[in-house]
């Protein structure tokens, strides 16, 4: 899945004109304009003055992603409700096949409430689906039906990538890597959580604290170790963020060594328990939009129709819109059943626009 947190840490960039640093708003920054404003934005706020006294038509924007926090305040007032459901009844009143889609599907569930939260990576999955049939046997392409040697070569192509032993080597050294920045980083901000009493700060406020106690001068030397580690890490990030993000990027990598050991655990069959490869088998999940983590959902959904104009966070980029969220990202790759039929739900349901911030290298 395409959402990294420590990415975008990473790719961060700050800009240090004069002119940018007098007049840029550091939330909507993206939105302003160069001509006016000295900021490379898109002109936004420019394009709603043209567009003034000019009537708009409502329109939904369907966010298939991970979740979304139906909470968030900033959010509340631009969810989609499904005009023919009635909340909470358990009933499938537009008999769609989908009981309770109040503001939208949740393709990564089950009936009971439960949630696939995680999952492997499609190349590992493709592997071990055909390890037994074409490991280690000398296969002649040309006496295979289509669809066998599509599968073959479906396999094949994950097989190179699982073996390959500088990829192999590369995963382990990079687990290594942020295991030990985690590790690391979470002994020193235990420690400045205490020296600046409290739990959530930014890298920012750790480089201007002074302090003759020994620890939290340790403590403090690993947050600077990190930002020279991580140059473009912007000093507005905070040390849960941060951390967040570290242990997402240790585990990527600590999941992708154990993957070429052993078949990595069906998530994701475990909860649904759908019939995987039959299209027609299409009104499993629930009506959890939450999820187990919103947090990449609701960030796109909050930059398309974050409530404008109201003094709360950011100013969504879309007036006059209506978020329909469609869970069928997990942490890990995604099913293409389920990007399949978040589309046609999504579509079902009057959308206009789809977003869809993700992505993987490998599918079939």
């Amino acid at each position: 899945m395409g959402h990294r947190k420590i990415t975008a840490a990473i790719v961060a960039f700050a800009f240090c004109s004069p002119a940018f640093a007098q007049k840029v708003d550091n939330k909507t920054w993206y939105q302003q304009d160069f001509e006016t404003d000295s900021v490379y934005g898109i002109s936004l706020k420019k394009a709603y003055g043209f567009l003034q006294n000019k009537k708009s038509t409502p329109i939904i924007v369907a966010v298939i992603d991970g979740g979304i926090d139906t909470t968030h305040e900033d959010l509340k007032s631009v969810l989609w409700t499904n005009p023919k459901e009635i909340a909470g009844n358990k009933k499938d009143d537009d008999k769609n096949g989908y009981v309770d889609d109040i503001h939208g599907w949740n393709f990564l569930g089950n009936a009971n409430g439960k949630n696939v939260d995680k999952e492997a990576e499609e190349k590992y999955r493709v592997y071990y689906k055909y390890k037994e049939r074409f490991a280690g046997k000398t296969i002649d392409v040309n006496t295979l039906s289509k669809l066998d040697k599509y599968e073959y070569l479906s396999w094949k192509r994950a097989a190179d990538e699982v073996a390959d032993p500088a990829k192999a080597k590369e995963d382990e050294q990079k687990a290594v890597f942020f295991a030990d920045i985690y590790d690391n980083f979470f002994k020193a901000d235990t420690i400045m959580q205490t020296a600046l009493g409290k739990k959530e700060f930014t890298f920012d406020s750790v480089s201007q604290y002074s302090s003759t106690n020994n620890n939290y001068i340790r403590a403090k030397y690993v947050f600077q170790a990190v930002h020279q580690i991580f140059p473009n890490l912007e000093g507005s990030m905070s040390n849960t963020e941060f951390l967040s993000g570290m242990k997402e990027e240790r585990d990527k990598y600590q999941k992708a060594t154990t993957a070429r050991q052993k078949a990595p655990t069906p998530y994701r069959q475990e909860v649904v328990q759908d019939s995987y490869d039959d299209f027609k088998d299409r009104s499993y999940g629930n009506g959890d939009i939450y999820g187990g983590d919103p947090m990449h959902g609701t960030h796109v959904s909050g930059i398309i129709a974050a409530t404008r104009n109201n003094g709360i966070g950011i100013d969504g980029v879309a007036d006059n819109v209506k978020i329909l969220s469609v869970r069928a990202v997990p942490d890990g790759d995604e099913y293409d059943k389920d990007i399949a039929l978040a589309i046609r739900y999504a579509v079902d349901n009057g959308a206009k626009v789809i977003n869809m911030s993700f992505g993987k290298p490998f599918s079939p």
